[in-house]
């Protein structure tokens, strides 16, 4: 399995980026498609995730009503919407999958607990780097 994130850089405080992350190798049809993010000297951070049966998601706090996480028309393409970025919005950002026949199980299991858990995730990407800055 592969994941290969892209789309980051520098952008102002307030403005938007938009993050891919191309999947390649899952063998189910059934999978939880994530982002996390690690900023300098701290810990990783699960900010949002998708499920690929029945599109259900999870933000966390930090980023709900900011960021949208989505699907492509293409089985293998995930994105990741960042509006109104934030200086705080700093840091690696990291695409991860992890494939389960119960996919909204984790899902739900984010929304409850309020957090991702990184490892319930199996494949990871390198991550790309997002400064947000003036």
């Amino acid at each position: 399995v592969q994941l290969v994130e892209s789309g980051g850089g520098l952008v102002l405080p307030g403005g938007s980026l938009r993050l891919s992350c191309a999947v390649s190798g899952l063998t189910l049809d059934y999978y939880v498609i994530g982002w996390f993010r690690q900023a300098p000297g701290k810990e990783r951070e699960g900010v949002s995730c998708i499920s690929s049966s029945s599109g259900t998601t999870y933000y966390s706090d930090s980023v709900k009503g900011r960021f949208t996480i989505s699907r492509g028309n293409a089985k293998n393409m995930v994105y990741l919407q960042m509006n109104t970025v934030k200086p705080e919005d700093t840091a690696i950002y990291y695409c991860a999958a992890t494939e389960t026949y119960f996919p909204d199980k984790l899902i739900t299991a984010s929304q409850t607990m309020g957090v991702m858990i990184p490892n319930e995730y199996d494949y990871w990407g390198q991550g790309t780097q997002v400064t947000v800055s003036s």
